[in-house]
């Protein structure tokens, strides 16, 4: 595991933990310092926008279905997604994005990420992580 997570940008300022806030629909009701300076959009472009405003292309529906898939049904989502900043430029991040509760009702997601700055190694994860996707099919 260890060779897995030196990839993974975990310390300092730029590459602190990436934390956003959404509604039940996906619209950011809050973004961390480091979501703004890493997908290079202000804090005022994000809050209100959809979280799609940072999603690639080239992601698989299905990555995304199986993420509203397991967030509706309370469970915490993990996976390596690609994302696009603002330049259109593209970054990988380990996300784990969970819903948060009052009392039994979801009111809100709390994503937190990882910068993956290996290009190699995020592709690797990725394309595991997808196999692992269609196989639950």
């Amino acid at each position: 595991m260890g060779d897995l997570l030196t990839g993974l940008n975990l310390e300092g300022e730029r590459n602190s933990v990436i934390i956003s806030e959404t509604n039940l629909y996906g619209t950011i009701l809050s973004a961390n310092d480091s979501f703004c300076n890493i997908s290079g959009y202000k804090r005022d472009e994000l809050i209100g926008s959809s979280h799609n405003i940072i999603r690639h292309p080239s992601m698989p529906k299905e990555l995304f279905r199986q993420l509203w898939m397991t967030l509706q049904q309370g469970d915490t989502f993990r996976a390596v997604i690609k994302n696009r900043a603002k330049d259109g430029s593209h970054y990988w991040v380990s996300a784990t994005i969970m819903p948060v509760f009052q009392g039994d009702k979801i009111i809100r997601y709390v994503g937190g990420r990882h910068l993956i700055t290996d290009e190699e190694l995020a592709e690797e994860l990725f394309k595991k992580q997808m196999d692992g996707f269609e196989n639950k099919a």
